[in-house]
């Protein structure tokens, strides 16, 4: 199968976002990535449902809204009806990681789960049968350009043993730090998507140069 890539627009041009979108679904995208952050869960504060209600009719992508916050559970209505497919929130950020995974699913929407780099993927035993994907944080949450984790590998890569080993059609998702020379050991370790920001939005380079480099 081959490899997803997601695009995070919080290195985009945030002043002409609807042609950026239009822009990266024309370069081979196969996700828009948002970064919803609160201030509280990571420092920075971003966008909310309304950005992504109003760019919904811009593109067929799909729409992954990644929750930064804290208490998830006060955002699935709205961000399910703003037109999201996905939606991922933090294993940290919630008691009830259970009961706002059913949440998720009831809206018909496609449920995800983040782990931060100190979080152990065993975490989510109790979990496997809700969820669509497992997105590995390979930088900790909260800002656009940071480096890559090694130590992210061997989590990605046991995370996939444990999918194949309970036979569940679960999505790994790597983000944070993704560029052309680790993608390669990231899909090897068993990364199905990827999600990059800066290397993306490089100016030195195009859209579609950058994310063919990904996929190819």
């Amino acid at each position: 199968m081959s490899l997803e890539v997601s695009v995070s627009i919080l290195s985009a041009d945030l002043g002409d976002l609807r042609n950026q979108i239009l822009a990266i679904e024309k370069a081979g995208a196969d996700m828009i990535h948002f970064d919803i952050m609160d201030g509280v869960f990571v420092p920075n504060l971003t966008f909310g449902a309304p950005l992504l209600n109003a760019l919904r009719a811009s593109t067929q992508m799909k729409f992954d809204a990644h929750l930064m916050v804290v208490e998830p559970e006060n955002y699935i209505e709205t961000f399910a009806k703003a037109g999201a497919d996905l939606i991922t929130i933090h294993q940290e950020s919630t008691t009830h990681l259970d009961r706002i995974l059913d949440k998720i699913r009831s809206y018909g929407v496609k449920a995800g789960v983040a782990l931060n780099p100190a979080t152990h993927e065993d975490t989510l035993k109790y979990v496997w049968d809700k969820l669509d994907m497992i997105l590995v944080m390979s930088v900790n949450p909260g800002f656009a350009g940071q480096s890559f984790m090694d130590s992210q590998i061997a989590k990605i890569a046991n995370t996939k043993r444990k999918i194949l080993e309970t036979g569940k059609d679960i999505k790994i998702a790597v983000d944070g730090g993704i560029n052309g020379h680790n993608i390669n050991t990231v899909r090897n370790a068993g990364a199905d998507i990827v999600v990059s920001a800066s290397y993306i939005f490089d100016k030195s380079s195009t859209l579609e140069s950058q994310i063919a480099s990904l996929k190819s």
